[in-house]
């Protein structure tokens, strides 16, 4: 009798388990993970330069962020470059790059009294963006892009601010191209 029983809860385990295996199959084949809202007659791009018009200013910023969104959309849209009457336009600019204090450390003596320093700073950048659509002209939009990035204040600006740029960038780009090109 044991055995029979054990027998039956082996049966019954592989039938769940084969049940949510192909419960897995069907739902899977239901849903495309490409989220593409780009429509099949849409073959080109362009953008423009985004220059760097913040108050504070990192000389390479405009170059850097723009050819990182030209190479998002061209490595990864299918879509091909054009000078020309493209399928979509993507322009704008920086309108702020800045980096602040965001958490205060204790304060020490020093010969001309207390010095309060930062323990944390937060680098910011913002960026405008104009999108036009020749296909859907009812998905073109103007928008604002912000993101940052928190670094301990005792490394050096200079060693880790290309760094620092970079991920930041890299997170504004990504949500650019998420409302462009994905559809969810």
């Amino acid at each position: 009798m044991v055995r029979s029983q054990k027998s039956e809860v082996r049966s019954l385990k592989r039938i769940v388990i084969f049940s949510l295996f192909s419960l897995f199959l069907v739902l899977t084949s239901c849903y495309s993970f490409s989220g593409s809202s780009l429509r099949e007659d849409m073959k080109t791009i362009k953008i423009n330069m985004f220059p760097n018009n913040a108050a504070n200013n990192l000389p390479s910023l405009s170059q850097d962020f723009t050819v990182a969104l030209q190479n998002r959309f061209l490595q990864r849209s299918g879509l091909k470059g054009a000078l020309e009457n493209p399928d979509l336009l993507i322009e704008g600019e920086i309108t702020d790059y800045n980096i602040t204090p965001t958490s205060i450390g204790a304060a020490t003596t020093s010969t001309t009294g207390n010095v309060v320093q930062a323990q944390q700073n937060k680098l910011t950048i913002t960026v405008k963006v104009h999108y036009e659509n020749s296909k859907d002209p009812t998905l073109s939009f103007d928008r604002t892009y912000s993101d940052e990035a928190v670094f301990n204040s005792d490394l050096d600006l200079n060693t880790i601010e290309t760094s620092q740029v970079k991920i930041v960038n890299e997170r504004i780009i990504v949500k650019i191209f998420n409302d462009i090109v994905a559809n969810w």
